[in-house]
Parts: C-alpha cells; sequence; structure tokens
C-alpha cells in the first residue's frame, strides 16, 4: 500500500510538472492534455471570478497563452495530498519577486491524474527558504 501511495504522489506530481511545463512554454495543446476531459472543471486566475466548464476554461488559458510571453511562473513547496482517485497539489508560484499560493486539485481519469481545478491567488507569505533582504523585501 505504501508504495502504490507513494507512486501516486509522483504520478501527482508530474502532472503538476506537466501544468506548469505548458504555462511557462505557453502551449496550449500540452495545457489541453493537462485537463480533465469532463465539464465539471473550474479555474481561479489571480484576480478572476471563478471560470467554470471546461470550455470556459480552455478559453481563458487560450486567451493568456497567447498573449506576449509571461514571466516564468515556477511552482515551490509543493504538497502532495492523495486521497484515492483524487489529489490535490499546493503549492507557491514564483513569478520573479512575486509569490502566489496555489491549490491545483487532480483527479484520475483513464490511469492519468488530470486536472480539474486550479486556484491562484497573491499572499504575502513566501516559500520555505525564499531569500528575504534587509527590509524584508524578497530577492
Amino acid at each position: 500500500m505504501a508504495e502504490s501511495f507513494s507512486t501516486d504522489k509522483a504520478a501527482v506530481s508530474a502532472a503538476n510538472g506537466a501544468f506548469y511545463r505548458a504555462f511557462a512554454e505557453g502551449d496550449f495543446g500540452a495545457m489541453d492534455a493537462v485537463w480533465a476531459e469532463r465539464e465539471e472543471v473550474v479555474c481561479i486566475h489571480p484576480g478572476w471570478p471563478p471560470v467554470t466548464g471546461r470550455n470556459d476554461v480552455m478559453a481563458s488559458w487560450r486567451g493568456i497563452l497567447a498573449n506576449p510571453p509571461q514571466p516564468a511562473v515556477l511552482p515551490t513547496d509543493e504538497r502532495v495530498y492523495v486521497m484515492g482517485d483524487a489529489a490535490m497539489v499546493v503549492c507557491f508560484e514564483t513569478i520573479g519577486e512575486i509569490f502566489l499560493t496555489a491549490t491545483n486539485t487532480f483527479l484520475r481519469q483513464d490511469g492519468d491524474w488530470r486536472l480539474i481545478h486550479h486556484h491562484a491567488g497573491i499572499t504575502e507569505h513566501r516559500p520555505r527558504g525564499a531569500p528575504v533582504g534587509p527590509t524584508g523585501t524578497v530577492h
């Protein structure tokens, strides 16, 4: 049982990494492949109202990824929780000197972990080990 749980955590972490790679590379096809093939998906981009339904969620990503290159969004301090066929990743998103907190929820679909919910928002907290300058600013 522990081996299966460990394998699931690694697979969820890999799926989470695929989400952030698709984002960083501006690859809509890869982003589309990360999300579950179900209507019941939700995405909350920072400062946006919830975007619901697969078609609208993917339209939001198409618009974001079509814009000129964005600063890299790097997941840090990732924590993976597996609950049967559902899993959640809680992490920080590092964008230069800005940190967001994020929750990514996955569902096992046809043996693969697929994203069903992404929520990112601004936080005043920093991931463990983030450098802090003498005035409290991150650098």
